[in-house]
C-alpha cells in the first residue's frame, strides 16, 4: 500500500514510524515531516494545511490512504477533498472535525448529548463577557474559579484557567481585546473551573463501532507539579491507573456512546479519532474538550504499546468495517513521553541549535526518540519550533519506563534545552493513596 501521513510533529513521526512496521507497506510519504519522519519514511516538501497541494500530490502518486495527523487541515475539510477524488483518508470531515474547531459548537453538542461538562457561557465580545465576570464577581476581591477559552484553534494554548475576577478579566482582554490568539479568539467561552485529577481517553470510531485505546495522561502546564502556563503539552504516560476499567465502561457509556450518535443524527457523523480530554471530578467524569484526532504528545505512548498492525485499524476505520477486524494487541507494559523543548517555550524561542547525542538515546533499551520541531541542514538535526522531541520509553513498571526516558534525555543536548522532571509521578503518587486507602 501506498501511505500519506500529513502533519510534522511528534505524533505524526509516531504514525509514521508504527505505519512503516506494517508488512503491507510499499512506500510511506509524510508532509512536510521532520528530521524523525526522514529516517522512518519519505518526506515530501507540502505544507499541512495546503490542502490543494496534498490532494494534487496524493492524486498523482496514486496514495492508497492518507492519514491526517493535525487538527488544522481537518477543520479545513481535507477528508471531504480526498473524498471528492475518491481518495480514502482517515480523520472526520469537516463538519464533524468542528467538534474541535470551535468549542462552542463542542458545548452545545455536549448539551444536546447530555454529556456531563462545565456549566458555560459563549460570547462575541471583550464588554458583555467583562460584564458577566462584572456581575458574578461583584467584588474586586473575589475569588472566581472560571476558564476563559478562545473558541477556535489556538495549538493548545487558548485555555486560560483563573483563580480571581481580576485573572478572568484579564484573560478576556488577552482573547478578545488583544487579540493573543487570533481569530480564534472571535468568540469566547468562559466555564465554570473543575478541579479533580485529568485524563484522556481516545478511541477511533467508523461511526457505529468503538474502539477504545488504553487511556493516558497528559502534562499541559509548563513546569513542574502543573505549574506556569498551558503548552500544547510536556509528556504524557500509558496506562493511567486513575482510569479504571471500571471508569472507562461510565466513559464510553455516558460520553462518547451519546456523543457519536448525537453527531449522527445532526448529519456530521464522526469517523476516526474522539480525543476526550477529562476531569476526574467527584461527581464522575466530566469533559473538559475534545479533539479529533490522536493527542500530541499521548500518541508517542500509546502507540509505543500498540503490537497490531496500525494500518489494518486505520484502514478499517475508513471502510466501516472495525467491527470486522480482531481486537488490537497492546504491551503490558507502560510507557512514557517525556518532551523536550526550545528555550522559552511556550513563549518566545529561537530555531537552529544543533541537536546531538541523538544515536546514544536511540541505542538505550526501549526507547524511540520521536521527533517534533526539527529539521535536517547540512546533515545536522537542528531545533524547528518549541517542542523539539519526544523521548518515549518502555519499561516494566512506571518506575523503569521514567528511568528509561530520562536517562535518554540526559544524552540529548542542545543550548536551552529543557524539560519537565516530573512525567509520570502523579501515577505514582495516586496508586500510593490508593494502596494507603485500601
Amino acid at each position: 500500500m501506498k501511505v500519506l501521513v500529513i502533519g510534522s510533529g511528534g505524533r505524526e513521526h509516531a504514525l509514521a514510524w508504527k505505519i512503516s512496521q506494517s508488512p503491507r507497506i510499499k512506500r510511506l510519504w509524510v508532509a512536510p515531516g521532520n528530521a524523525g519522519t526522514a529516517l522512518d519514511a519519505e518526506n515530501v516538501p507540502i505544507a499541512a494545511d495546503d490542502i490543494k497541494g496534498l490532494v494534487s500530490f496524493a492524486r498523482k502518486e496514486k496514495v492508497d490512504l492518507v492519514v491526517v495527523g493535525p487538527e488544522v487541515p481537518l477543520t479545513l475539510g481535507i477528508v471531504d477533498a480526498m473524498a471528492a477524488e475518491k481518495i480514502r483518508a482517515f480523520g472526520p470531515s469537516r463538519a464533524a472535525a468542528q467538534l474541535e474547531g470551535s468549542k462552542a459548537f463542542c458545548k452545545l453538542t455536549l448539551r444536546q448529548a447530555d454529556v456531563p461538562t462545565a456549566d458555560y457561557q459563549v460570547f462575541r465580545d471583550a464588554d458583555s463577557a467583562m460584564r458577566y465576570i462584572k456581575a458574578r464577581y461583584p467584588n474586586e476581591n473575589d475569588k472566581a474559579p472560571v476558564v476563559v477559552k478562545a473558541d477556535g484553534l489556538a495549538s493548545g494554548k487558548g485555555v486560560i484557567v483563573c483563580s480571581r475576577r481580576s485573572d478572568a478579566l484579564d484573560a478576556i482582554d488577552r482573547v478578545a481585546r488583544k487579540n493573543e490568539f487570533g481569530k480564534a479568539g472571535s468568540q469566547l467561552i468562559i466555564e465554570d473551573r473543575l478541579e479533580g485529577p485529568e485524563a484522556s481517553v481516545l478511541v477511533i470510531t467508523d461511526g457505529k463501532t468503538i474502539l477504545a485505546l488504553p487511556p493516558a495522561q497528559d502534562h499541559k502546564a509548563a513546569y513542574d507539579g502543573d505549574k506556569g502556563p498551558n503548552t500544547g503539552g510536556m509528556g504524557a504516560y500509558s496506562p493511567t491507573p486513575v482510569v479504571t476499567d471500571e471508569l472507562m465502561e461510565t466513559i464510553q457509556d455516558k460520553i462518547l456512546v451519546p456523543t457519536i450518535h448525537t453527531m449522527k443524527r445532526n448529519r456530521k457523523p464522526f469517523k476516526g479519532v474522539l480525543y476526550a480530554g477529562l476531569m476526574l471530578t467527584q461527581v464522575g467524569p466530566k469533559v473538559l474538550e475534545y479533539n479529533v484526532r490522536f493527542g500530541d504528545p499521548e500518541c508517542q505512548p500509546i502507540l509505543m504499546r500498540l503490537k497490531s498492525d496500525l494500518l489494518d485499524i486505520l484502514e478499517a476505520t475508513v471502510d466501516g468495517k472495525l467491527d470486522e477486524i480482531e481486537p488490537p494487541v497492546w504491551d503490558p507494559r507502560p510507557a512514557i513521553c517525556v518532551v523536550m523543548a526550545s528555550q522559552g517555550y511556550p513563549g518566545e524561542y529561537e530555531n537552529g541549535k544543533e541537536i546531538t547525542g541523538l544515536d546514544a538515546a536511540a541505542g538505550i533499551e526501549d526507547v524511540k526518540v520521536f521527533h517534533a520541531g526539527t529539521k535536517l541542514v547540512n546533515g545536522k538535526v537542528l531545533t524547528n519550533g518549541g517542542r523539539v522531541l519526544g523521548v518515549t520509553a518502555l519499561g516494566s513498571s512506571l518506575a523503569t519506563a521514567k528511568l528509561n526516558a530520562y536517562t535518554a534525555v540526559k544524552a540529548i543536548r542542545w543550548p536551552g534545552a529543557w524539560c519537565r522532571k516530573d512525567i509520570s509521578d502523579k501515577a505514582a503518587a495516586y496508586i500510593a493513596a490508593t494502596s494507603a486507602e485500601s
